[in-house]
């Protein structure tokens, strides 16, 4: 049995009910047997007053203390048509508690849909709230530009990639979450009580025990609950002011990004994948007005990625088998910023501030190295040759600054630099874009290794491979942990870092599916059920997080980079390019605004001039210019205090004493509700329909992707042609995107070989740049349809058709089969056969006139017979030109 186990929230529905003076919240845990309550004073005008019953009640006794309420409350005894106590509204959740210039709001969660689940841990995201005012009208101070604020903070759309889990820490990753189930709990000896009531019940608890006198021992575990990971935490600000007040259980943190699951079937083996981005709350904001980084290290637009492969076969996290790997997306870390004031496309890149010994980049480092531990690899994708500088001014100061911070870090943890200039290899027609980013990835993967919580690798030991040997990472008694972190930045962190993430993540896969004992070698090819299917998960992602900061959905895909996508791309390439360029002129501004109140970077108050009243928000976000530093962070020991010494093992994830202080413990038995993700997952006490389960309608690698014929190879790892797959490979219904696709397909490269892939870090020199020419054309060419292709293609025809009949159907059958089959056709015809009823001659449904058909419909007719028969016909003037056409808008 397990030792330790995370506790599972005890409030997951609250109802609000309320009276002239107070709100009464009432929460209880899904099986609705323990409830809780809150008092919210609504007599204080601008102050919030929460008073939070320790008592757990019976459903019960919370029904008996509502009637008690509701008789309390009337205004005459006995008066049942004037009820003291109504309820307001229900709820699945706290967001938080947030005030402008009149009285606080409370923000609650009232609609949710599932989106993942985790080893029996549900994540759900927000599909709608509400905000309710909490003092009541009779004290209540007016304030003309209150409806203003209010309007701004609501336009942080919570119903727009929000997520929560009751039971599954989101601010985390799971190697995180899992190491720490996996500590010795010896060490929990010295780590704090859940909370103060119960420290001095603990022990009368920890003393009962109901088969003391048979001389069984009670089987007790320790229930963890540990602090988030407040940068990835938008709502921490709104839940501040009651942190201390009310029962953890209370207390809900929502994360903004993305969350995707998919399930892979592998011959009916469910493996599902699992894609959670978490956004950064510090320094967050939209394209244009958040660039760089702030006075705290912290940069713009960062988001952590974490990819999740799990057995679902076995739902435990003890008994299951879980892999994961993380990367990271994040603007330079420097002091830079983009003029919006000229309305240009791409204004030009200034350097604002002058930092010659790297202390901001050095703070953002160190923060990656207390989280990710060593090493951490710098993937910087921005261009480096331009007629005018413009990018190339950021790769001029990143790459000095990760010398200057280098030079004071041991050897073996020092930051990894690879700089490529991917745009300038998109515009070669010489170059493989995604070829040269696997051996990047291939690199990077067996640099950083990746997290799986199982020690015994059969699949080395079965199917050796000598890629294996490489994977570095920190090897353990109960697994592999993932050390350090790739880091990938382009200028907007969009496009270019979505493709470069994508194929890292591929890369990632192949190892995770192979050591979890999928495949039989570390490798996918592109075309594969799997790839579709996480290709998939990713341009969600990525479109996800690029509405998120840059007002339009992804301009370059995968399929871009590939050269397979369709001509009716490049028209929607534009569309999204003026999409993102009016949202970025027109009402980045006011997002803006709306995230610094939502944050509560700022917060308004009476004679503090109004937030649309600030020339800027650079004060807000750079704290440092309202007030001197007291303590100056030193340029050569740059990094935090502990931190090198369990290098590269990350500092978080180690059991020291800092790190326990953020988690509590409580000692539970084994079959309590708040730690029996059984009950909690699988509900026995509801009624549920399966065919509405999660797990039925999430995306399906069988049923969305394998192709629906007979006799096809149901593995989801075999390459398979753009018309065979079950689902569009540009994932549109629209049947002449699909024809295009298949025609711009013939011309695309095929997919990497299955030999050894290794690179160096080593950015390329600038000879090897110049010299495309060194570098093999990857190209298929066209070929006409021949007599031996026709035969070769009825060869494959033939064995198709042996697979599901048993027999090839185009040798000549025997007689008496034949015999058989003429019977069986004379008795099928006259017993259908049945004389018209119509009296009309023609257009009867037995007699019709034929349709004209005009001298181009037959010349065009007798073209497509000649194909097919191998002959193909004199180009004219018009094919020609529109060929022409094609190759133009292809190649040039």
């Amino acid at each position: 049995m397990p030792q330790t186990a995370a506790v599972i929230s005890g409030i997951q529905r609250t109802v609000l009910y309320e009276t002239r003076a107070r709100y009464f919240l009432v929460g209880s845990n899904h099986a609705q047997t323990k409830h809780r309550v809150l008092k919210i004073d609504r007599t204080e005008p601008k102050d919030l007053v929460i008073i939070d019953d320790k008592h757990v009640y019976s459903q019960q006794e919370v029904r008996e203390l509502l009637g008690r309420l509701d008789l309390g409350n009337r205004t005459k005894m006995g008066q049942k048509g004037s009820s003291g106590l109504s309820r307001a509204v229900s709820a699945f959740g706290i967001v938080g508690f947030v005030r402008f210039l009149e009285g606080f709001y409370i923000v609650l969660i009232t609609k949710r849909r599932k989106m993942a689940d985790i080893g029996g841990h549900s994540i759900y995201k927000i599909e709608d709230t509400t905000m309710i005012y909490i003092p009541n009208d009779s004290v209540r101070v007016s304030h003309p530009d209150e409806a203003r604020y209010v309007r701004i903070f609501q336009n942080v759309d919570l119903s727009s990639n929000f997520y929560f889990s009751y039971s599954y820490d989101l601010s985390h990753s799971l190697q995180y979450n899992l190491t720490l189930l996996q500590r010795p709990y010896e060490l929990w000896s010295v780590a704090p009580p859940l909370n103060k009531e119960e420290e001095h019940t603990q022990g009368k608890q920890d003393s009962f025990d109901i088969f003391e006198d048979e001389g069984l021992p009670t089987q007790v575990l320790y229930g963890l609950q540990n602090d988030p990971y407040y940068k990835y935490v938008w709502n921490g600000k709104l839940l501040e002011r009651v942190k201390d007040i009310v029962h953890p259980d209370w207390l809900m943190y929502i994360i903004h990004g993305f969350c995707g699951q998919s399930k892979l079937l592998i011959y009916g083996r469910p493996v599902h994948i699992t894609l959670i981005a978490r956004r950064s709350s510090k320094f967050a904001g939209t394209r244009f007005l958040k660039r760089g980084a702030n006075c705290e290290g912290d940069v713009a637009n960062e988001v952590e990625t974490e990819q999740i492969i799990h057995d679902a076969s076995v739902m435990s996290f003890t008994a299951g088998s879980y892999s994961s790997y993380v990367q990271v997306r994040g603007s330079v870390p420097l002091y830079w910023s983009q003029d919006i004031s000229t309305m240009m496309p791409k204004p030009p890149i200034r350097l604002d501030q002058a930092d010659p010994y790297a202390n901001i980049a050095a703070l953002h480092f160190d923060q990656m190295l207390q989280r990710f531990g060593s090493p951490i690899i710098i993937l910087n994708l921005v261009k480096k040759r331009e007629k005018r500088k413009h990018e190339k001014i950021l790769s001029e100061e990143l790459y000095p600054a990760v010398i200057n911070l280098n030079q004071f870090l041991p050897p073996d943890h020092r930051i990894d630099y690879i700089a490529w200039d991917m745009a300038r290899y998109t515009k070669s027609k010489l170059c493989n874009v995604l070829d040269r980013l696997s051996m990047i990835a291939e690199n990077v993967v067996k640099r950083t290794g990746f997290f799986i919580n199982r020690s015994d690798f059969y699949c080395h030991t079965l199917r050796p491979d000598d890629r294996w040997r490489d994977v570095g990472g920190s090897v353990t008694s109960t697994g592999r942990l993932q050390t350090g972190v790739l880091r990938t930045n382009c200028v907007d962190c969009l496009d270019r870092t979505n493709t470069a993430q994508f194929m890292v993540g591929k890369c990632a896969l192949a190892y995770q599916l192979y050591a979890l004992g999928m495949i039989d070698k570390p490798k996918l090819q592109f075309d594969t059920d799997c790839v579709r299917l996480f290709e998939e998960l990713y341009e969600d992602h990525g479109d996800t997080l690029s509405l998120q900061y840059g007002g339009s959905q992804l301009v370059h895909r995968v399929k871009t980079y590939r050269k397979i996508a369709p001509w009716t791309q490049h028209s929607k390439d534009i569309m999204q390019t003026l999409s993102r360029y009016y949202s970025n002129a027109f009402s980045d501004a006011d997002r803006q605004d709306a995230i610094n109140l939502f944050l509560q970077v700022y917060q308004p108050s009476e004679g503090k001039a109004h937030l649309w009243e600030l020339p800027t928000d650079f004060y807000l976000h750079q704290k440092s210019t309202m007030a001197l530093q007291k303590n100056r962070h030193s340029y050569t020991f740059w990094w935090s205090e502990g931190v090198l010494s369990y290098l590269p093992v990350p500092y978080d994830e180690v059991a020291c004493e800092n790190t326990m202080k953020t988690v509590k413990v409580k000692r539970m038995n084994q079959f309590d509700e708040s730690v029996d993700i059984y009950t909690e997952f699988f509900k026995p006490y509801e009624l549920t329909s399966f065919d509405d389960t999660f797990c039925i309608a999430m995306t399906n690698s069988a049923r969305e992707f394998m192709p629906k014929a007979v006799g096809v190879d149901p593995s989801p790892f075999t390459v398979r042609k753009p018309e065979e797959t079950g689902k569009s490979v540009l994932g549109k219904s629209s049947k002449e995107e699909t024809i295009l696709q298949r025609k711009t397909a013939a011309s695309a490269p095929p997919p990497p070989s299955e030999e050894v892939i290794s690179s160096t870090s080593e950015d390329d020199s600038e000879e090897d740049r110049d010299d495309e020419g060194s570098v093999s054309q990857r190209s298929t060419p066209i070929k006409l349809l021949t007599e031996s292709g026709e035969s070769g293609r009825m060869q494959e025809l033939q064995q198709a058709m042996k697979e599901p009949y048993g027999r090839i159907l185009a040798e000549c059958p025997a007689e008496e089969d034949l015999l058989i089959y003429e019977s069986l056709l004379l008795f099928s015809y006259m017993s259908t056969f049945r004389e018209p009823m119509s009296h009309f001659k023609d257009d009867s449904i037995y007699a019709v006139s034929l349709p004209q058909v005009d001298r181009g419909s037959h010349e065009m007719f007798a073209s497509h017979v000649m194909t097919g028969h191998g002959q193909v016909r004199a180009l004219c003037r018009e094919d020609i030109l529109m060929y022409r056409e094609y190759v133009k808008n292809r190649y040039m």
